[in-house]
């Protein structure tokens, strides 16, 4: 009885991928409680695409592996149930169709790199100077673009029925959270697993 009227504590995923010039493509997901506190770490093996698969999956390579390969597989393992996972790179939010939770994309927080999120007219006014988007090529999909605190955040507008539900489960979490630092932790981890199979 007293372990049915406990409410679950929210818990938020964090994945991301580097890539290694010399051993390809590792995956790594951090589990957080709302302190920021370390739940669960999972990484991958390497994932080195091979010739014959860069030219059959040619444009949608990267959201296949970020998505499919290793965030779909990695989300999956995890035995913590999260009520968001968030990514930095934008191939892995092709994991969305494959995971339960929500996926949304932290972006940089220097608008200089990224279009401003709607109301930042500031941000907008020195944005438009360096910012730019070339059309002469399939980028993947449009972004919508939205803030929590100083989080500059982004989902693909086909995933826009998420949104409502992305600013609901935010409303649990501080808006003075960095949500950029967990990936900076799972990169070092990363690393550290990289040189320690050495």
């Amino acid at each position: 009885m007293e372990a049915a009227s406990r409410k679950t504590k929210p818990t938020f995923g964090f994945l991301t991928v580097t890539d290694h010039p010399q051993y390809g493509l590792f995956g790594g997901y951090l589990v957080l409680n709302m302190a920021g506190r370390p739940l669960e770490f999972h990484c991958t093996a390497p994932i080195k695409p091979n010739r014959a698969q860069e030219i059959l999956y040619g444009r949608t390579l990267e959201a296949f592996i970020y998505g499919e390969q290793i965030g779909q597989t990695l989300i999956n393992q995890s035995s913590t149930s999260t009520q968001l996972v968030f990514t930095d790179r934008e191939p892995a939010l092709a994991a969305r169709q494959h995971v339960s939770a929500p996926l949304v994309m932290v972006l940089p927080s220097d608008p200089r790199i990224m279009p401003p999120v709607e109301g930042d007219s500031a941000a907008a006014a020195e944005s438009a100077k360096t910012f730019r988007l070339d059309t002469a090529h399939d980028g993947g999909p449009r972004l919508a673009l939205f803030q929590h605190g100083g989080n500059r955040l982004a989902l693909p507008e086909r995933d826009d029925e998420d949104r409502r539900l992305i600013v609901e489960r935010l409303a649990e979490l501080d808006e003075s959270f960095d949500l950029s630092e967990p990936f900076e932790r799972i990169r070092e981890a990363i690393e550290e697993a990289r040189q320690a199979a050495r």
